[in-house]
């Protein structure tokens, strides 16, 4: 595997109930920058979205934004980034954000966070790319997702291969040292 250029960074486009979520996206944004790696994500300047954004461009870092014509409105597409991508539906979002990154960081999120998540997993089991997907678990946020996945495993629904699929860090600075050098 090559070395780590950019990163698409799942997460929540509201602002979250939980200070540590939105200090993990600032801390993760400055991370990047740091590292010269860019953040490719959602697009939007709202939530936990625009605190990452704005973290990284504040920091000196390249930014690139892929958001839907339909998610304009109410995610408010971010027109300070280096790049802004204004596409037509969610699946072209999806597919730009997986063909500009080298990895996959899931920081809190909903259920679109959620559908990003499985898609990346589900194409990694389907060995459609080996790409890394890193979990930040931020206060535990994501224990009970990983559960799920045992439970899945426990019910023979899956193969305890699937941990293979991704890493779990207890916060953002673990991030980096996730990624191939």
């Amino acid at each position: 595997m090559t070395s780590i250029k950019a990163v698409c960074v799942y997460c929540g486009a509201r602002a979250p109930q939980t200070p540590a979520h939105l200090h993990a996206a600032t801390r993760l944004g400055e991370l990047l920058a740091a590292n010269k790696i860019t953040l490719v994500y959602g697009g939007a300047r709202i939530g936990m979205m625009g605190v990452l954004a704005d973290s990284a461009l504040k920091n000196g870092g390249k930014v690139i934004g892929i958001i839907p014509d339909h998610l304009q409105q109410s995610e408010v597409g971010h027109q300070g980034v280096t790049t802004l991508h204004i596409v037509p539906n969610m699946h072209t979002r999806k597919q730009m954000m997986f063909d500009r990154s080298d990895a996959f960081v899931v920081l809190a999120g909903g259920i679109g966070t959620l559908d990003e998540l499985f898609e990346m997993l589900t194409w990694k089991q389907l060995k459609m790319h080996n790409k890394p997907i890193i979990f930040v678990d931020t206060e535990g946020y994501w224990q009970p997702l990983l559960a799920l996945l045992d439970h899945i495993i426990e019910s023979g629904y899956a193969s305890p291969s699937i941990r293979q699929l991704y890493t779990v860090v207890r916060d953002v600075e673990g991030v980096v040292d996730c990624f191939p050098r």
